[in-house]
């Protein structure tokens, strides 16, 4: 990969968090390391849970989402989606809808459990298997025989779920999940 070194840029990186740019040609620029860097780079950033940041060159708009959800259709396109047709609709379905900000949070707050649960299920099998042999199909395999385990670990995940769904529904019936919202009723003052 050819790389062009430029001056670095001085607020580059102010804050610890490593400043790309995006350029008209469609090309980013790692200020840190004054090199161009493709999408793969990016995601191998993701991967290291670095910290970083994608500005547009020209107006300085935090561009970052943009590249990420650049990064996901690549994932996406290629070799095994993770995410079916019908899943991907419903998503959609939920962009414009009262819900949407809900949903956010809601699929925020299970990428994390599920994070947490992958982690833990690392920890107990280390050393067990060699990391680089560790494919998709190896994981599916591994947490197939695992059905005993899963479900313990899988519990709290679920009962999380849960609680927070309960709870939606439970402000949603007392109409207190969007106050003042046309087509859902007010909150009524307790007891009645």
């Amino acid at each position: 990969m050819p790389t062009t070194r430029r001056k670095p840029d001085p607020a580059a990186g102010a804050s610890g968090v490593r400043v790309l740019k995006k350029y008209p040609n469609r090309r980013l620029y790692d200020t840190r390391s004054s090199s161009y860097i493709t999408l793969a780079d990016v995601k191998a950033m993701v991967m290291a849970a670095e910290d970083f940041e994608v500005r547009d060159a020209k107006t300085a708009e935090d561009i970052t989402r943009s590249i990420l959800l650049q990064i996901i259709l690549e994932e996406e396109s290629g070799g095994v989606p993770m995410f079916s047709t019908e899943a991907l609709a419903q998503i959609i379905r939920f962009y414009g809808h009262a819900m949407q900000g809900m949903m956010g949070g809601f699929f925020e707050h299970n990428l994390r459990a599920f994070a947490e649960l992958q982690q833990r299920l690392a920890a107990q099998g280390k050393g067990l298997v060699d990391p680089k042999a560790f494919t998709p199909e190896v994981w599916s395999q591994f947490l197939g025989a695992q059905a005993p385990l899963m479900q313990g670990l899988m519990a709290p995940y679920l009962d999380q779920s849960r609680a927070l769904f309960d709870k939606m529904q439970e402000q949603l019936q007392k109409g207190a999940l969007f106050p003042g919202m046309p087509g859902f009723p007010a909150a009524s003052p307790k007891g009645e």
